[in-house]
C-alpha cells in the first residue's frame, strides 16, 4: 500500500507544491481526488475526518492527515532529509520565505487567478486591479531576489522553490500573467525547476478531483498581459 496519499485537485497550486516535492524526492505517493467545485471541503463530515480547516492539500500518512502546504513541506524535508536547510541560517530563510509566499505571493496570485478566470460573474475592475497589483508586487520581489542566483537559497533547490513555484506553472489564460515576457529571472528559475527529475505539469501530476472550471481566459480579458 502506498504510504503517502495526497488529497488534492489538479488546479490547486498548493497541492502541486507538495506533489512536486514528493515526485522530485522520488517518494512513492498517490493523488486522491477531492470534489472541490462541488463543495466537498465545506462538508462537515469531510472536515471532521480529513481537515477541520476545510482546505487542500491534505497529506495522509500512517493514519495521520497533515494540512497546510508550508507545514507539510517542512515536515517532509525533515522526515526525508532532502530539500531542507543545511544550517540555522537557511532554516530561518526558509521560514521567512514560506511566510512571504503564503501571505504575499500565493495569497495574491491564487486569488487573482480565481477572479481573473474562474468566477461566473466577472469581478469589479477595481477589485481585479487591486489583486493584480498585489500579485505583480510580490512577483517583483521574487524576480529581484533571483536576479543573481539559480534557486531561492543559492545553487540547490529547496522547499522554498517548490512553495513559491506552486501556482507559476499554470497556463497564462488562467493566471493572466505572462511570466516569460514580464519576469525573465523567474522564467529562467522555472526552467531549472522543470528540469528536475520527477517534474511534471500540475494537470499531468494530479489528474484527479473536480476543480473550479475556467470560465474566462486571457484572450477575452483586456488586462491579461503583464
Amino acid at each position: 500500500m502506498t504510504r503517502y496519499r495526497l488529497h488534492c485537485v489538479s488546479a490547486s497550486g498548493n497541492s502541486f507544491k507538495v506533489a512536486l516535492f514528493l515526485n522530485c524526492a522520488g517518494i512513492d505517493w498517490e493523488p486522491v481526488g477531492v470534489d472541490f467545485a462541488g463543495g466537498e471541503t465545506r462538508d462537515p463530515s469531510w472536515r471532521a475526518t480529513t481537515n477541520e480547516m476545510g482546505e487542500i492539500p491534505v497529506l495522509e500518512v500512517d493514519g495521520r492527515r497533515l494540512s497546510q502546504s508550508g507545514a507539510i513541506l517542512e515536515w517532509l524535508a525533515e522526515t526525508h532529509g532532502v530539500f531542507g536547510p543545511s544550517n540555522a541560517e537557511e532554516r530561518f530563510e526558509m521560514s521567512r520565505w514560506l511566510l512571504f509566499d503564503n501571505h504575499r505571493l500565493t495569497g495574491s496570485f491564487a486569488a487573482h487567478r480565481v477572479l481573473h478566470s474562474m468566477t461566473l460573474v466577472p469581478p469589479h475592475p477595481d477589485v481585479l486591479a487591486y489583486m493584480r497589483a498585489r500579485t505583480h508586487g510580490a512577483l517583483s520581489i521574487v524576480e529581484k531576489h533571483l536576479a543573481d542566483r539559480r534557486f531561492m537559497l543559492g545553487d540547490r533547490p529547496t522547499i522554498i522553490d517548490f512553495s513559491l513555484a506552486g501556482y507559476l506553472f499554470y497556463p497564462v489564460e488562467e493566471t493572466g500573467f505572462d511570466l516569460r515576457a514580464a519576469f525573465p529571472a523567474i522564467d529562467a528559475w522555472r526552467g531549472l525547476i522543470a528540469a528536475l527529475p520527477g517534474w511534471k505539469q500540475p494537470y499531468e501530476m494530479m489528474p484527479v478531483g473536480n476543480s473550479l472550471p475556467l470560465v474566462r481566459s486571457a484572450t477575452s480579458a483586456p488586462s491579461a498581459q503583464s
